[in-house]
């Protein structure tokens, strides 16, 4: 018997609630046909290398948000929700999505839920960073160092880029950068990438997705070294977070993000029921992961789940990252359960000066006089996303000078 099948008896041994049958059945009364015909058991898809389709982007507007805006909150694009992501969902006739909007006001007035302020919670983060690279550069005389490959003029990543140096900035990192044109080879950002794995004073190395069509961004992100990756996609700190009594030296900043909220909120995350809606690779999956590390009874709902809203009303934690918007009804929500919502969508509002306004994939206005706490769309996981990655990047040159 395996040393990981030991320590799992001894945990649940460990309880005295369960009384495991100790009576001897026979084969005849096994195979009787009042036992159920058969057990649901979830499992996760495997972690298979992503895919970025065509007009998705993975840290970007959705194309039909407004490009020019910078906030934190639009850094989501639709293949951060995996292959069975929101053209998926939207061919589903059992599912109806919210369509109304209702006005700020209103949905202050009517909602009884606490507010997960995710802006507030990353302002609190960055300051302690900062406060830890002051002592850093007194004691030691450097600082964190990122560094960012940029490759096209994609306008979307590049707004994400100028948000990453400006929140390097606020924190006192060294923030280093190439922008490469998208006629580059592979090779050439291949290239890039070696001389950051080499650079002393790069602690943390973030490709900026998605590349051109003619580069393998498996190829790249596996040339990043693991002890830099800070977005947490090489396959070493993948298959550290799904193997048990193994630990990633990076985990991806946005399940990351949504996992610290929950902590830093006061919830309860061991021996809680937690629903997570979405089996991305780069969100749902590792989400779900960290939720059993921390002790809860996790079950994954995506796209050909057949009864998704009489799952999700069975959970105390409900984590959505599917790219529908306002997919999530308030009738699917168990009334005092936790939503964290990292959907981003843009809705016409003619109300808006810009003619739109941004939602999650919950219906907020519902799930928000149903839920104990929730998380808003904007100012919830997207000012996270950022956080998390600094915390990575102090977390690797911390490391690097111990080492």
């Amino acid at each position: 018997m395996g040393a990981f099948v030991r320590a799992a008896m001894l945990n649940y041994h460990s309880i005295t609630a369960f009384a495991p049958c100790s009576e001897r059945v026979t084969n005849r009364v096994l195979s009787s046909p009042s036992w159920p015909s058969a057990v649901t058991v979830n499992f996760f898809t495997p972690l298979s290398p992503w895919k970025v389709s065509s007009g998705q982007s993975y840290r970007g507007f959705s194309r039909e948000v407004d490009r020019s805006r910078k906030s934190e909150d639009t850094l989501f694009g639709n293949s951060i929700y995996g292959i069975n992501g929101p053209d998926q969902w939207s061919t589903r006739n059992d599912l109806h999505p919210c369509r109304a909007l209702v006005q700020d006001e209103v949905l202050s007035a009517e909602a009884t839920a606490e507010v997960i302020d995710g802006k507030r919670i990353a302002e609190d983060i960055r300051r302690e960073i900062a406060q830890e690279v002051m002592i850093m550069k007194d004691t030691t005389g450097q600082v964190p160092g990122l560094a960012v490959v940029l490759v096209g003029n994609r306008v979307d990543s590049a707004t994400y880029v100028r948000s990453k140096k400006k929140a390097c900035a606020e924190v006192g990192f060294a923030s280093y950068g190439v922008d490469l044109p998208e006629n580059s080879t592979e090779e050439e950002v291949l290239n890039w990438v070696r001389n950051y794995n080499d650079d002393p004073g790069v602690h943390g190395i973030l490709v900026q997705l998605p590349l051109p069509k003619h580069m393998n961004e498996e190829k790249v992100i596996g040339a990043i070294s693991v002890e830099k990756d800070v977005d947490g996609f090489h396959p070493l700190n993948v298959g550290r977070l799904v193997l048990q009594g193994r630990t990633p030296l990076f985990v991806s900043c946005t399940p990351k993000g949504c996992i610290e909220l929950l902590l830093r909120s006061g919830v309860e995350i061991a021996g809680k029921h937690a629903v997570v809606i979405g089996r991305s690779n780069v969100v749902g999956t590792p989400a779900a992961i960290m939720l059993q590390a921390h002790n809860a009874t996790v079950t994954v709902v995506h796209s050909r789940t057949p009864n998704p809203a009489e799952i999700t009303r069975t959970a105390d934690i409900v984590i959505v990252a599917v790219g529908v918007a306002q997919l999530v009804r308030g009738d699917w929500i168990k009334p005092g359960a936790v939503v964290i919502d990292v959907g981003m969508n843009s809705v016409e509002d003619p109300t808006k000066k810009k003619g739109y306004r941004l939602v999650g994939d919950v219906c907020y206005p519902e799930a928000a006089k149903v839920a104990s706490k929730i998380t808003p769309v904007p100012g919830g996981v997207g000012p996270m996303t950022i956080a998390m990655l600094l915390r990575n990047t102090l977390d690797s040159a911390k490391r690097t000078l111990k080492s």
